[in-house]
């Protein structure tokens, strides 16, 4: 049985998502797709803390699907800007999880990831599968996956 690994950019994939198909990503069909017939050796999602109640709802449910949730603290810059993201945080999980895992699932656009992306291929032969909007996901990304999937029909979650 191929062991998985699961690594989600919450936030890259909510914009991208929102901005692509004007909806939500369905997580639950998500984790169905990619756990099927598959060990689960870790499922992280990293996401921005604002401490937002319906943040918070939402964070649950993905507890609840298997998800451990990774929190940053949400940085508002005297400019009015913001910080906040996982890159760092999440090219090292992965990259400590590669001799634990067969596939990597990584479900983000985020172009700063196809060196991680590769490194797992190339040097510790990893699959890596790549979950992005299609129309937002970077093309260096999608290159270095080992597998592409656009975030599209049943992985959109409708009204």
């Amino acid at each position: 049985m191929e062991r998985v690994a699961l690594f989600v950019d919450v936030q890259n994939v909510f914009y991208t998502v929102r901005e692509s198909h004007g909806c939500h990503f369905d997580y639950r069909v998500f984790w169905e797709r990619v756990t099927q017939g598959r060990k689960v050796v870790r499922a992280i999602a990293y996401a921005i803390d604002r401490r937002d109640p319906q943040q918070i709802r939402f964070q649950q449910i993905l507890e609840s699907i298997g998800f451990e949730i990774k929190l940053k603290p949400f940085i508002q810059r005297r400019d009015g800007s913001a910080k906040g993201d996982w890159d760092v945080g999440i090219t090292l999980d992965m990259i400590d999880l590669a001799a634990e895992v067969d596939v990597a699932v990584l479900a983000s656009g985020d172009g700063d990831f196809d060196l991680v992306a590769r490194r797992l291929r190339d040097v510790h032969d990893v699959e890596v599968e790549v979950y992005g909007a299609r129309k937002l996901t970077a093309g260096s990304l999608v290159r270095a996956a080992t597998r592409f999937v656009p975030i599209e029909g049943d992985l959109l979650l409708t009204k």
